[in-house]
């Protein structure tokens, strides 16, 4: 029992003087917390509150699941825009270009209109550059460099590893074209010792180096087929060689290769070039027909002077290959170095 007083300031306080004692067990305190049968509540709450509370929990969940299917469907929703307007911009974009003409050619196109040459067999290792350096008595350093060359002769030697199985090539001459649809077949058998069969003569230490000229579609080369145009510039061993064809073959575009300073010049010794000095004109214009192959030059080294790096330049011949010489942005012609231990 409480009891309240005032004291002589008139300010109230209250005391506790009588206080019922009680005398319940642990477990009995437990059951009557779980249910008190005097106040009918069940975990301190009537079957009222209990009701309430319930529903007060049923109405914040439907609240909180139309929140999160709101959230979700919003992102679904967006997200399946931006997909579908992605596609449509993608069907649009595929719709311009073609697998087998570029949208943009020639002078409209990055690569421009002056091919320039490319070489084999290249190094596998970024470092090396444009280096072939090989020791010429250890086997493991020649097949290393003739297996590059075998990799990359493959599609001419085996047809089957070509798109149409090589059935798109046909024969070709300088008094025979390709006809409608069809390409060039580029031979191997003219390459002399320039073959697989010889190792392209690397344990001879006189090495095979085979260059092509680049690819540019629906390029078409301007030749020097009139002996009155030749350029000053041009090497004198080539000139004659002109002279002497027949007119028919001066549809050809032209290679010359040689040391790049007067040292790699006195270094280099003697060149021979396979099948001929030129890649013939019937293999141009390139429009990415079905089989087709670059056609190929092989340099052979007869006598490259052994433990010496030798600077080499190949240069092609049209009146619109145009060359310039240049460590950043070299035109018309391809370096490489050769060096033989």
């Amino acid at each position: 029992m409480v009891k309240h007083n005032t004291d002589t300031n008139g300010i109230g306080y209250e005391w506790e003087y009588a206080k019922v004692k009680d005398d319940r067990t642990i477990w009995q305190k437990i059951i009557m917390g779980i249910y008190n049968p005097s106040s009918h509540e069940f975990l301190g709450r009537s079957a009222k509150s209990w009701g309430e509370y319930i529903i007060i929990m049923r109405i914040s969940l439907m609240l909180r699941n139309i929140v999160i299917g709101g959230i979700l469907l919003f992102y679904a929703v967006f997200y399946s825009s931006l997909a579908c307007m992605f596609g449509i911009c993608m069907k649009v974009l595929l719709s311009t270009l073609n697998d087998h003409t570029p949208h943009f050619t020639l002078t409209n196109s990055i690569i421009g209109t002056n091919p320039g040459l490319g070489f084999r067999p290249m190094s596998p290792n970024v470092e090396d550059g444009s280096l072939i350096y090989y020791a010429a008595d250890n086997a493991t350093n020649v097949e290393a460099w003739t297996n590059e060359l075998d990799k990359f002769l493959a599609v001419y030697k085996n047809k089957t590893l070509l798109p149409d199985k090589g059935n798109n090539q046909q024969k070709c001459g300088y008094n025979m074209p390709p006809q409608k649809d069809k390409v060039c077949e580029v031979s191997l058998a003219n390459m002399g010792p320039c073959s697989s069969e010889y190792k392209y003569q690397y344990p001879k230490a006189q090495p095979c180096v085979f260059i092509k000229l680049n690819k540019i579609f629906d390029w078409e080369p301007e030749f020097y087929n009139n002996k009155t145009d030749i350029p000053a510039d041009m090497p004198q061993e080539l000139k004659d060689k002109i002279a002497q064809r027949m007119k028919h073959e001066l549809f050809t575009i032209w290679v010359t290769c040689d040391g790049e300073a007067p040292a790699d010049k006195d270094n280099i010794g003697p060149l021979k070039l396979y099948p001929q000095d030129g890649f013939p004109g019937y293999y141009y214009p390139y429009r990415n027909k079905r089989d087709y192959l670059s056609p190929l030059i092989a340099i052979h080294f007869l006598n490259p002077k052994r433990h010496t790096l030798i600077n080499v330049e190949c240069r092609a011949w049209a009146k619109n290959i145009f060359y310039k010489r240049s460590l950043q942005n070299r035109e018309g012609s391809v370096h490489f170095e050769l060096m033989i231990d």
